[in-house]
This record gives structure tokens, C-alpha cells and sequence, in this order.
């Protein structure tokens, strides 16, 4: 009976920091080894060489799978050779790692205007604008890709439906 309050306080004091933790993001050093390949592949990728920049970024991923940088790099590779999708896949997984990340947000929603998902987008330009309260580079260039998009007449509403012409058929004995 005499040690009933100092066990519930002591109890109540394990309970609220053990979950302090829960449901954010763990956070770890990136490998100085990862972070160097990431280095080479940039000064690579902006000599042009986009297919030696790629293999060096995946070398850094192998290295340590948990570098964000890595991962934005090969989505910006990914949107230079014209492939949106793989560039939001690649910027999805550096928003996995921190999804407050503000440049991958950026770049995942101008790939996602490449695509012409405007709209998730726009979804993505809110969350940069809710967590960068000053003015963001990042805010202003996904604006710009928007505001561009939307100039863009839609050519797949513009399409005119062609009915095919069937020749007749004649039959030969």
C-alpha cells in the first residue's frame, strides 16, 4: 500500500516517454560513403554522363538505403530523361525517409504536373506552403509548373473522336 502512488506515478512517467517517439521519423547519419558516391554522381551527372550518375547513385543506395539524397538525385535524373513516373516513385520513397522533406515535395509535385496530375500537385504545393512558412524557393518553382500547365490546352479533350471507314468485304470462291 505505501508504494501504490510512487508505482502509478513511476508508470505514468515510463508511459509518456515511450510514446513521445512513436510516429516520428528515425533519423539516422548518412554513411560518409554513401554521402561521397552521391557527391561523385553529381559532379557526373552535371558533365551529362546520366547513365554513370544513375549506377553511382544506386551505388549509394547500396551502400546506405536510408539516403534521401540519393533518391532525390535519381528522380531528378529520372525527370531529365523525360520519365515522370519513375521520378515520383523515386521522390515517394525520399518522402518516406522525411516526409516534411520540402525539395523532394517540389520535385515529386512538378513530375506529377509532367504527368498531368495537376491536381496532386496542387496537393503537394499545400503541404510545402503549410510547412515552409517563408518564402520557399521550392513554393514559388511548383507554382510556376502549375501556373504552365494550366496555360497548356489539353489535347486529349481537344481529340476528335474518327469513326473508322469498313471497307466492304467481298467474298472469292
Amino acid at each position: 500500500m505505501r508504494f501504490t502512488p510512487a508505482a502509478v506515478a513511476l508508470s505514468l512517467l515510463f508511459a509518456t516517454v515511450s510514446s513521445t517517439g512513436i510516429g516520428q521519423p528515425v533519423r539516422y547519419a548518412v554513411n560518409p560513403a554513401s554521402q561521397a558516391l552521391v557527391d561523385e554522381g553529381s559532379s557526373v551527372q552535371q558533365a551529362g554522363k546520366l547513365d554513370e550518375a544513375i549506377g553511382l547513385y544506386e551505388a549509394a543506395l547500396a551502400v546506405d538505403p536510408g539516403n534521401r539524397t540519393a533518391y532525390i538525385a535519381l528522380a531528378q535524373v529520372a525527370s531529365a530523361q523525360g520519365l515522370p513516373g519513375k521520378a515520383i516513385r523515386f521522390y515517394r520513397e525520399a518522402l518516406r525517409l522525411d516526409p516534411n522533406d520540402v525539395a523532394a515535395l517540389a520535385g515529386q509535385g512538378e513530375a506529377m504536373v509532367q504527368r498531368g496530375a495537376v491536381e496532386k500537385a496542387r496537393r503537394n504545393l499545400v503541404r510545402i506552403e503549410a510547412i515552409c512558412t517563408t518564402g520557399c524557393t521550392e513554393t514559388n518553382r511548383l507554382i510556376t509548373a502549375i501556373d504552365q500547365a494550366a496555360a497548356k490546352p489539353v489535347l486529349s479533350a481537344e481529340a476528335v473522336a474518327s469513326t473508322p471507314t469498313v471497307a466492304p468485304v467481298t467474298e472469292q470462291p
